[in-house]
């Protein structure tokens, strides 16, 4: 217990734990995990006070991908059931972004299927739907594959607030899940991405066979990159990619790796993605008590999320609060019933829903 107490006090005061120490933690929360939990929540709060932020993302272009990513169904390597489509046109996009805002969103992220994107006229459409997200009033991020600086500085002066580049695994361990690319050429797109002046959103997706030292691993180099959002995923198999045999994490693995984050990482988003809803069951809103201050709402890239209402209504019980509200009457009341608080309007004293609205943040 005291080294519990110990990590929490060194993430509070800003000061590093080294890989060792958070190994050690892994194995102390085996015998009190809601000790570790409550510490990470505690971390979690006072750096990231009670907010929680929502994100939607697009799978604006999929499959055909020479990349040969064991966990990825729209690798072309692979046989999966998993739709493949060219680029979307920025005006679906931007509908999407458009629904993503109502649904509470706060960023909305476009993703391309692919090592990178090459084709100038995709790259003009990209440009597009970043301008229009300004203007919907969302902010842009994009995760397009590996780029330079060059290009970096062109999404920035287009008007992209993040970039999302995940590592998905330690450098050591990344020889098990990918052969067509190098690890460097991961960890230089975010170094590129960085010196061009954007916001970063890099991180994992764990469940893939890896251990707790690569995961620990992984930490210290997000760490090291000074990424600004931890996006975390867990593993669905896909039928037909060489991990569709693995069995999911236990949830309360899952829960410790999230609050073991939270100690290494003590004032950046950590944000729950891909694979929540199947991977914790009915341990999900325990995520956010174990130190996650973001969630990935609606759905993934080739997989079904959930009703970002649902993700609402748990940060509200949690007693939390949502960055933006949803667009939805607080009072639950629909159609000809609504009593339209959510726009401001009450057409009826009686039907007056008695939620109140809270600003957006930033």
């Amino acid at each position: 217990m005291e080294l519990i107490d110990h990590l929490k006090r060194r993430a509070l005061a800003g000061k590093k734990i080294s890989g060792d120490n958070a190994r050690e933690l892994f194995i102390e929360g085996s015998d009190a995990p809601y000790r570790v939990f409550a510490a990470a929540s505690e971390i979690r709060e006072y750096f990231k006070g009670k907010e929680i932020i929502l994100c939607g993302i697009s799978n604006a272009k999929s499959g055909r991908c020479a990349e040969d990513c064991k966990f990825c169904a729209q690798s072309s390597h692979y046989e999966t059931q998993v739709a493949s489509y060219p680029l979307k046109p920025a005006k679906q996009i931007l509908a999407e972004a458009a629904l993503a805002k109502k649904d509470g969103a706060e960023f909305f992220g476009i993703v391309t299927s692919g090592k990178r994107v090459t084709v100038k006229k995709e790259w003009l459409e990209i440009f597009k739907a970043i301008e229009g997200m300004q203007n919907i009033g969302i902010h842009p991020c994009a995760s397009l594959g590996i780029i330079d600086t060059e290009k970096a500085r062109a999404l920035k002066s287009a008007g992209l607030y993040r970039y999302h580049h995940n590592l998905e695994t330690s450098r050591s361990f990344f020889k098990n899940i990918c052969t067509t690319h190098n690890y460097e050429e991961d960890v230089e797109t975010i170094r590129a991405a960085k010196d061009a002046g954007l916001s970063v959103c890099a991180g994992a997706l764990f469940g893939m066979g890896e251990g707790v030292t690569h995961r620990v691993e992984l930490a210290e180099t997000l760490r090291e990159l000074d990424v600004d959002s931890v996006p975390i995923n867990l593993l669905t198999p896909i039928g037909g990619t060489p991990l569709d045999h693995l069995q999911p994490l236990p949830p309360m693995e899952i829960l410790m790796t999230i609050a073991v984050y939270r100690f290494l990482l003590p004032d950046r988003d950590i944000k729950l993605c891909g694979g929540k809803e199947k991977n914790l069951r009915q341990l999900l809103p325990l995520a956010i008590v174990a130190g996650a201050n973001s969630l990935m709402t609606g759905n993934y890239l080739t997989t079904a999320g959930r009703d970002s209402k649902l993700d609402h209504e748990m940060i509200l019980d949690l007693g939390l609060i949502p960055t933006r509200e949803i667009d939805l009457c607080r009072c639950g009341m629909e159609g000809e019933n609504a009593c339209m608080a959510g726009a401001g309007i009450h057409t009826d004293p009686a039907k007056q829903c008695l939620a109140k609205k809270r600003p957006t943040r930033r």
